[in-house]
């Protein structure tokens, strides 16, 4: 109680000096002469200095005060959150979803996680939010082991040809060994099922895939191929170090509907992560006809690539949509 009330007497005291110095100021502005008003004299550096100490002193006794019992609600932020907020960073997009963070990290510690963390987990992470904070608490887990997803199912797509959109694997790694580069590691942006890791694995090549579930179990499908998959969304850094991939693949996943400005850092962190000779493919790419001349041709043509591989076809007449196939290398002097 002491303590609350010194803290009101300094905020008045803090208050009752701004209002003295502002009176001050005004009265040395209005002894001027009645003919002609004058320029406003510039205000002095030590006043300006008065004003932001005291400022400053008011926000952090504002902080300092304890909080009321009406403030005190169910609302209040889950002890976990704070925790490791100090130790560990949270991305700044999460405090723009504050009740999505709220539930995710509203459990039990020590206990099994809530039944709806997955589904809440990823309406964070596509919002921005990540990483997430970690918790302390036990996911739920498959009790046997999941069966794999055969192959030969679904790989038909990337060993034939069908029109000049496709890039069947035996062309893609006829290409590279034309030009003396080897494929051993690739990354497959937005690769769903993980069903192209899993047909360059029957050529030797690892390929990581990035995919989101989005209702459906793309991870768990990617991991029971005995691949790696990685719950990261289209607009965050990929987590790979610089020039150590051969080849990066964009599926269906990139496409117009992208915003430009996401489109473009993710393009550039394709760069980033690809050696010099390697290979970006744009797999499908879709979107208007005169936006891929006027704007997303542009944008790839910013990257400088060679150009191995550029053909359009047909995606949408009624709309105007077009898909774009492209296989580009990396110049060896980047």
């Amino acid at each position: 109680m002491g303590f609350t009330m010194g803290l009101n007497l300094l905020l008045l005291l803090a208050m009752v000096a701004t209002n003295i110095l502002s009176l001050y100021h005004l009265s040395s502005t209005l002894q001027t002469s009645k003919k002609l008003p004058p320029p406003l004299p510039p205000v002095p550096d030590n006043l300006l200095n008065q004003l932001h100490t005291i400022r400053a002193t008011i926000n952090q006794l504002t902080r300092l005060q304890p909080p009321t019992k009406s403030s005190t609600t169910s609302t209040t932020t889950p002890s976990d959150l704070l925790l490791h907020s100090r130790l560990s960073p949270i991305a700044s997009s999460c405090h723009n979803h504050a009740d999505l963070l709220h539930k995710y990290m509203t459990y039990t510690p020590y206990s099994h996680c809530p039944p709806d963390s997955a589904s809440i987990a990823e309406s964070l992470i596509l919002r921005g939010c990540h990483p997430l904070p970690r918790r302390r608490c036990f996911s739920k887990s498959t009790t046997s082991n999941p069966k794999p997803l055969l192959i030969s199912d679904t790989i038909a797509k990337f060993m034939t040809y069908t029109n000049e959109l496709d890039l069947p694997i035996p062309q893609l790694l006829q290409i590279a060994a034309s030009s003396n580069s080897v494929l051993r590691l690739g990354l497959d942006i937005g690769g769903g099922a993980g069903t192209f890791a899993a047909t360059m694995k029957l050529h030797n090549v690892t390929v990581i895939t990035t995919t989101m579930n989005l209702n459906a179990p793309n991870n768990e499908a990617v991991a029971s191929r005995g691949l790696v998959p990685l719950h990261v969304p289209l607009q965050q850094r990929l987590p790979v170090f610089d020039g150590v991939v051969d080849l990066v693949r964009c599926g269906h996943g990139v496409n117009r509907w992208i915003p430009l400005t996401a489109l473009e850092f993710l393009l550039y962190d394709v760069d980033r992560v690809l050696r010099s000779g390697g290979y970006l493919w744009l797999d499908h790419f879709f979107g208007k006809g005169v936006d891929l001349e006027n704007v997303y041709g542009p944008l790839i043509g910013k990257l400088g690539y060679k150009k191995v591989k550029w053909a359009t076809g047909t995606k949408s007449e009624k709309n105007g949509e077009l898909y774009l196939t492209a296989l580009l290398q990396k110049p060896l002097s980047k």
